[in-house]
């Protein structure tokens, strides 16, 4: 595992000096439930501080960069880049569900690929580097990886509901409502996962993941906006 670890970290051009901070920011709390031989901590302290380090980061991005802006827009802006299935698409994107260590039953049960997991190993990353390298290093990832995503919410208005957007969006360009079908439905009952995909007419728009129908309806219409507003005006 500690070969995994320093060879993602090295890929990811990251020049850690405490590979243990890593090791740990992988680490779930059900892995130390599991292996309590080894002396470890999990990785919740970690996200605490890389929780506050993210905020900062995208905070003074932000306030810089949208003068014109409300300090309402700056917030909705803020929490639409920092949620939970940004930060997790992003974790996706980094290749963080190999290394994380978890139990046997939360890895059996899709751990490696759970949002809020995810989000959380994300967020515990930032907070390691935050310790191991300082201030300006893990802004620079921040930078590297997050950032690039917020001039698309911003255009699209994407930290708007997106159902509610994707739907404005739908009746002024194509003079039709959107409607939502189910793709899948994965998982026992009490841990379903959903698939949905949103349509215009007989074209699919997005489709998106969640544990709910809502949830995955609204992913589905977040990709969809993406998808609009990537096309040429």
């Amino acid at each position: 595992m500690k070969e995994e670890i320093e060879q993602l970290l090295k890929q990811l051009q990251i020049p850690f000096k405490s590979l243990d901070l890593y090791i740990e920011a992988f680490t779930h709390r059900s892995y130390i439930n599991e292996q309590r031989s080894e002396k470890i901590n999990h990785n919740e302290r970690l996200e605490f501080l890389g929780d506050a380090v993210l905020e900062l980061v995208i905070t003074e991005y932000i306030y810089s960069q949208y003068p014109e802006h409300t300090e309402g827009d700056l917030t909705s802006f803020r929490a639409a880049i920092v949620r939970t299935d940004s930060l997790a698409l992003q974790a996706r994107e980094l290749n963080y569900g190999k290394s994380l260590r978890m139990s046997k039953g939360e890895e059996a049960s899709g751990g490696k690929d759970k949002d809020y997991l995810l989000a959380n190993t994300f967020e515990a990353v930032l907070g390691a580097m935050y310790l191991d390298l300082g201030y300006e290093v893990a802004k620079e990832f921040v930078y590297k990886t997050l950032v690039p995503r917020i001039q698309g919410i911003v255009d699209a208005r994407l930290d708007i509901d997106a159902k509610t957007k994707f739907q404005e969006i739908a009746q002024a360009v194509f003079k039709q409502t959107p409607i939502y079908t189910v793709v899948s439905e994965d998982g026992p009952d009490h841990d379903k996962t959903f698939t949905m995909a949103v349509m215009i007419g007989d074209r699919e728009f997005g489709q998106g993941k969640g544990p709910s129908k809502q949830k995955a309806e609204e992913n589905a219409a977040l990709q969809g906006l993406e998808i609009i507003s990537s096309q040429p005006k």
